[in-house]
């Protein structure tokens, strides 16, 4: 029999050692190699052992072996075989929605007073017909912006955001219109 490693550490056990003597862990009891099968053709038994129990024969008490065509059965430590199961979908809980004040209703809003009354359809109509060059965004409070509208008015893309300033202008709610842009709709 080859020598034996242990699991933990690999350090090398004595074959019959039921602990290793360098990290303590457990081995599993060293198990006998069987006798090899008779070649074929060859009988099941020995000479004679039919005749006389006492040839061959187990000592008393002890349980028979099984004739070598006996199905296979595993040897008494081997480890039950797991198998994964596939991941179950699991239900998830909606996570709790956080309270509301209850001097504010949860639908209203409520416009800053501080803030300009600006009106989105003049708005609309300032991107439609000089968006190119930025005087929505001067008529809006975004001085920022019309400065860069203006220093690229040349390009031609400026025109073509405008348009589409103006479209979202025009169709946006007056909530949405004050929400968004910190006016009030006058």
């Amino acid at each position: 029999m080859a020598g034996r490693a242990c699991p933990q550490c690999g350090a090398p056990v004595d074959p019959d050692a039921l602990e290793c003597r360098f990290c303590g862990e457990k081995l599993s009891p060293p198990v006998k190699e069987a006798a090899p099968p008779p070649p074929y053709g060859a009988p099941a038994q020995p000479y004679g052992a039919a005749q006389n129990p006492a040839y061959g024969a187990p000592p008393y008490g002890a349980p028979a072996a099984p004739p070598y065509n006996a199905p296979y059965a595993a040897p008494y430590n081997a480890q039950p075989q797991a198998y994964a199961q596939p991941p179950q979908p699991q239900a998830y809980a909606r996570p709790p929605q956080p309270p509301q004040p209850a001097a504010y209703p949860a639908n209203t809003f409520t416009p800053d007073p501080s803030w300009p009354v600006k009106s989105k359809v003049v708005a609309g109509i300032l991107a439609f017909f000089f968006g190119g060059i930025g005087v929505h965004k001067f008529y809006m409070g975004q001085i920022g912006m019309g400065i860069l509208y203006l220093l690229f008015c040349w390009t031609g893309i400026p025109m073509l955001v405008a348009f589409i300033e103006g479209i979202i202008y025009l169709t946006s709610s007056d909530e949405a219109f004050q929400r968004k842009y910190h006016v009030r709709v006058g």
